[in-house]
C-alpha cells in the first residue's frame, strides 16, 4: 500500500449512508470531523463498528474517516461497518474472512410504510364489537 492512498467504501443501512475513506495511519476513527468515541453514545456501538478492523486484525494499522447522514445511531453505525469492510477490500485485504462473517453482505430491512386505513404498517384500528 503506498503511503497517502486512500481507499474508499460506501455503506448503507435503514436510512443512512455512510461515505467511508480508508488509508494506513495509527488506528484513529472519525466520524462527521468528530472522534468516533465522542459521536457514538454507546460503547456497543464503536465494538460493531470497529468489526471488520479486528476481525483482520489491523486495528491500529488503518485510520478510518467516515461521513454519515441520514437515520439513528444504531443505523449510522452498520452503515460505517459495512463501509470499512468494503474499503478494506479496495486496500488489498482478505475477502475471505470478510465474507465468512458476513460482514460484506448489506442489510437491506427497513421500515415497512404505513398504509391507509391502519394505524401502522399492519396494525388495524381497534374493533369495537357496540
Amino acid at each position: 500500500m503506498a503511503k497517502g492512498t486512500k481507499y474508499y467504501g460506501t455503506g448503507r443501512r435503514k436510512t443512512s449512508i455512510a461515505r467511508v475513506y480508508v488509508c494506513s495511519g495509527k488506528g484513529k476513527i472519525s466520524v462527521n470531523g468528530r472522534d468516533v468515541k465522542d459521536y457514538f453514545p454507546f460503547e456497543t456501538l464503536v465494538l460493531d463498528l470497529k468489526q471488520p478492523l479486528a476481525l483482520l486484525g489491523v486495528e491500529g494499522k488503518y485510520d478510518v474517516l467516515a461521513e454519515v447522514q441520514g437515520g439513528g445511531f444504531t443505523g449510522q453505525a452498520e452503515a460505517i461497518r459495512l463501509g470499512i469492510a468494503r474499503a478494506l477490500l479496495e486496500a488489498g485485504e482478505d475477502r475471505k474472512t470478510l465474507k465468512v462473517a458476513g460482514m460484506l453482505t448489506r442489510n437491506a430491512r427497513s421500515k415497512e410504510r404505513k398504509k391507509y386505513g391502519l394505524k401502522a404498517a399492519r396494525r388495524a384500528p381497534q374493533f369495537t364489537k357496540r
